[in-house]
């Protein structure tokens, strides 16, 4: 069977390939994965079909990894199928689109140059981004000249400051930065990122001040179920309807929010509201921010370890389970609404909206998928609703210690070649994705707590007293690692069963 590129496409799909390749590039996008061309690109694409938007994207990504993937891109003439399944407005609804959006697929590691080149394009307008929380995080890294920078926001410092060079700081050549990360205030943590390493680089001060001045990084939240890749058998069936295969097949839901901290003229420049998209420009980003954080992607982080280590594959078969499926909605109801400063009511509402996407019959959400960098998802998502509680002098909700526990049995992990791995409790191995320092810090931890045969209490001690991994040291939290090793055995017996 054929592979989705050019040849496939008919009359109206190859004029917009056409017109796609011929249009200057005034995005560059850092991120490949699945969320950021199921929202982002098929945002672009819908104003596009429109005739709202006559610009194209350059593709990028942002580790080493993500090679296959932009290789494969390219191999796809940038192509690749976009599905929307599930209910909307009470009717189930499907829909098939082929994302005609990139005209340049860059990997940075081996076209350094050819990235340095684009970012001093006078079209270039926009960079948008989606490199999960971990990748949005200042780390001192050295510059050297012609060698690729592997942090995201070293990148964006670097590529800025050639920009900066070229225009010779005119005011009117500065971007507009979209981080998608689902960071509080994405925006100010990149600039704030991008700021430090033009001190580290020695990079002059009027560098800085233009960066600051005439960039502007905007505050974003993105909100929608992106599941990738289907099902083998799904994909399969599919593939024969279509009479092509397509690697890069990416599944979403029908519910998509943007909502962007900025004024309403920018829907002049990236047109999204004309086209019929749900995004608000709005003054205030975070009463949306934090619900959607705190609930949404909540629910998300505390489900998953418990799921994976009680051997479930999907969010819906999660959300289904008696036992735990009960416990998520019980911790979010109970347990995360009361730490938000709005209406209960609102936050009711918008919690049960959620279960109910949470069970959408057409989407299969992988919960390895949501697992990966779980570490600094808890940190943004979870610990704020415990740390309401600690603040306040109050009992910690046992549910949510339950899903701490959940979450450390999970990266209770060693080093097998060149992978960490975990077993879950019924001794089937799995594969923990995360950034390498987390990893092997929490390896070790666990190592030498076996080989000295530890007691769980103290090993729960060290693995609460890592700053670097929470943000702050929890072991002198009144009785927290006393009630985590009492959950984190209650799991090992498996008693939620």
């Amino acid at each position: 069977m054929r592979t989705l590129n050019r040849s496939v496409l008919d009359e109206t799909e190859t004029r917009r390939l056409d017109e796609v390749s011929a249009s200057p590039v005034t995005v560059l996008q850092i991120g490949e994965g699945n969320f950021i061309r199921g929202f982002f690109d098929w945002m672009v694409h819908r104003c596009r079909s429109q005739g709202l938007f006559d610009a194209s994207i350059a593709v990028t990504q942002p580790r080493p990894t993500g090679k296959p993937k932009i290789d494969a891109l390219a191999g796809q003439d940038g192509l690749y199928t976009m599905v929307i399944r599930g209910i909307e407005n009470g009717q189930s609804v499907e829909s098939r689109e082929i994302v005609t959006v990139f005209s340049q697929m860059i990997d940075p590691y081996t076209e350094w140059k050819r990235l340095v080149e684009l970012s001093i394009s006078p079209d270039l307008r926009f960079i948008v981004s989606n490199t999960t929380e971990a990748g949005l995080v200042y780390r001192p890294e050295t510059l050297a000249e012609g060698v690729p920078i592997i942090s995201f926001p070293g990148k964006i410092a670097y590529l800025l400051y050639q920009r900066y060079l070229k225009f010779d700081g005119a005011a009117n050549r500065g971007l507009i930065l979209l981080p998608c990360e689902l960071i509080e205030r994405n925006g100010d943590a990149l600039q704030d990122a991008v700021l430090q390493y033009a001190t580290d680089w020695s990079f002059p001060a009027a560098f800085r001040e233009w960066v600051y001045s005439h960039n502007r990084f905007l505050n974003s939240l993105v909100d929608r179920i992106v599941t990738g890749y289907p099902d083998k058998a799904q994909a399969e069936t599919w593939f024969a309807e279509w009479g092509y295969e397509d690697e890069l097949l990416c599944t979403a839901e029908p519910y998509h929010l943007w909502v962007i901290e900025a004024e309403p003229e920018l829907d002049e420049m990236l047109p999204f509201k004309r086209a019929g998209l749900n995004v608000q420009w709005v003054d205030d980003l975070k009463p949306y921010q934090q619900r959607k954080v705190r609930i949404l992607n909540g629910a998300h982080t505390l489900m998953t370890p418990l799921g994976l280590l009680y051997g479930l594959d999907h969010v819906r078969e999660l959300m289904e389970h008696q036992t735990l499926g009960a416990f998520v909605r019980a911790t979010v109801i109970d347990d995360i609404i009361p730490t938000l400063p709005y209406p209960e009511n609102e936050m009711r509402t918008y919690a049960h909206s959620v279960f109910e996407r949470y069970l959408n019959p057409y989407i299969h959400h992988r919960l390895t998928d949501i697992a990966m960098n779980s570490i600094s998802k808890f940190k943004v998502r979870l610990l704020p609703s415990l740390a309401f509680y600690i603040e306040r002098g109050e009992p910690i909700p046992t549910r949510l210690i339950l899903g701490f526990a959940g979450l450390l049995r999970y990266y209770k992990v060693k080093l097998n070649g060149e992978v960490y791995e975990g077993f879950s409790l019924k001794g089937q191995s799995y594969t923990v994705r995360d950034d390498a320092k987390v990893l092997e810090t929490l390896a070790s931890i666990w190592e030498e707590a076996d080989h000295a045969k530890e007691p769980l209490k103290e090993t729960v001690e060290r693995l609460l007293a890592q700053h670097s991994l929470w943000g702050r040291d929890l072991s002198s939290c009144l009785s927290l690692a006393e009630s985590i090793t009492a959950r984190y055995m209650e799991l090992e017996k498996r008693e939620l069963q």
